[in-house]
């Protein structure tokens, strides 16, 4: 028969348990089960890799003009690769050469950097924007509430598109302004998530508790509510940041984004869409790139939607 020395000394390992993974840890597990995450992020990995390596992997200034540079260089040349069996003689360029005697893969490089940079800095700005008014609308509730949310009808009354190319028509034609329009048409999406679900997370209880023992509303919103509230969010903002390169895009190519000569994907293909049966690859890459930009997105989102979810059956 044990003593009551030996159990309460067995007492710590008989209550030991094992300690439960953090949040990030257990979503970081699902995600990679994930197969379709695991894609888009191998995607977003080689996109990062070659926007930040871009100015060692491309081979010419992408805004470089060749002309006078390279004997017979042609405009809207074919792509040359010399372990391809184009001759040595003739200067190697991958993607061809554009209307302007610029070496094309160069200019893809760049566009990757200039698309990525462009999709992160206008979600960024619409999530900050959306996730004060959003949280402050949700948590204060009354006039506060109606004044913001209305708000945001109004401008989610236009489409995105449309009300993004009024902005740019008043701000004037260039890639700041034309992030700027993009951040302010995203703003009420993320608004209305953040305020859905600050409005859940408000009515727990140890949110009662704070404000019954007189804890500030402020600290409340900060410390207790907003950081259970804002999965979602980020949920919402993976695959918005695809969308806003479309939406950039869409405006370079009508000529009030990026201007001549950016190498920005959305106006490289404004600029070559008469070649489309001519020199298609001018076309067909930089669109490729953007279909590749949203598809890594999109399935990286769709992953992160699974993997925080806390109501999924985990198996």
């Amino acid at each position: 028969m044990a003593t009551a020395d030996s159990t309460l000394s067995n007492a710590p390992a008989l209550l030991k348990t094992k300690e439960p993974s953090s949040l990030f840890k257990d979503a970081w597990r699902h995600l990679i089960q994930k197969r379709s995450a695991v894609v888009g992020m191998t995607i977003l990995a080689i996109l990062a890799v070659v926007a930040v390596l871009a100015p060692v992997i491309a081979p010419f200034d992408p805004e470089q003009q060749l002309i006078g540079k390279e004997d017979g260089i042609k405009k809207r040349s074919g792509p040359c690769i010399h372990m391809l069996g184009c001759p040595e003689e003739q200067p190697q360029h991958i993607f061809g050469v554009d209307a302007n005697f610029r070496d094309f893969f160069s200019r893809v490089l760049y566009g990757a950097r200039l698309s990525l940079v462009v999709g992160f800095a206008s979600v960024t700005i619409a999530i900050v924007t959306g996730t004060i008014l959003g949280s402050l609308a949700g948590f204060l509730g009354g006039w506060v509430d109606n004044l913001i949310m209305r708000l945001m009808d109004v401008l989610l009354a236009f489409p995105a598109l449309i009300l993004a190319i009024a902005i740019v028509t008043v701000l004037g034609p260039g890639l700041i302004n034309a992030l700027i329009a993009i951040s302010i048409v995203t703003i009420p999406a993320y608004a209305r998530v953040i305020r859905s679900s600050v409005l859940t997370v408000k009515e727990q209880d140890y949110v009662l508790a704070g404000r019954s023992i007189g804890v500030p509303q402020f600290r409340i919103l900060t410390r207790d509510v907003l950081p259970n509230a804002i999965t979602p969010l980020i949920v919402q903002g993976t695959l918005g940041i695809g969308t806003a390169i479309v939406e950039v895009a869409a405006l370079s190519f009508l000529g009030l984004g990026a201007q001549p000569p950016t190498p920005e994907w959305g106006l490289m293909i404004s600029a070559e869409r008469n070649q489309i049966f001519t020199a298609p690859y001018l076309v067909l890459i930089p669109g490729i790139c953007i279909a590749l930009v949203v598809l890594g997105f999109n399935l990286l989102g769709d992953g992160l939607q699974d993997a925080l979810n806390p109501r999924l059956n985990r198996r």
